[in-house]
């Protein structure tokens, strides 16, 4: 499978998440001990067992959703790792709430080829979209 094929699939896995089903998402990313998972329902982990767990309790957090729109901000590939950076737009029932709510994530993801097929081994997402309002902060080191 080629990349583009890949992102299409998690993509639609996205979507599928949004409804409460982590199976599609939990078959894009790798089984290894080395994956990496952090999103906003709670403290980044590593490994596939860790990893399966958070994406169970998260997408349980999600109803009656759709990702209508991921926008491509960055996208690097070789012939064995890419990674991208997306802005992905989610509409779901959150947390028990009857109302659907807007809202939109930060993404960067990671895949590695494996067995001849792209395999997500790393994804951060945030909702952090805004800079802060005291202007941008300074790398340590920098003045």
């Amino acid at each position: 499978m080629d990349f583009k094929q890949t992102l299409r699939q998690y993509r639609a896995a996205l979507d599928a998440f949004s409804r409460g089903d982590p199976a599609p998402v939990k078959k894009v990313f790798s089984h290894r001990d080395d994956v990496t998972l952090a999103n906003p329902f709670g403290p980044a982990v590593r490994g596939w067992a860790r990893a399966a767990a958070a994406l169970d309790f998260a997408s349980s957090r999600f109803r009656d959703g759709e990702v209508p729109k991921c926008e491509l901000v960055a996208e690097y590939v070789t012939s064995d790792l890419a990674t991208i950076l997306e802005i992905e737009h989610w509409r779901a029932k959150v947390s028990g709430r009857d109302e659907v709510s807007d809202f939109t994530l930060r993404v960067t993801s990671t895949f590695r080829m494996e067995n001849g097929e792209w395999r997500l081994v790393h994804r951060h997402a945030d909702p952090i979209l805004t800079a802060h309002p005291d202007g941008p902060l300074r790398s340590v080191g920098n003045s």
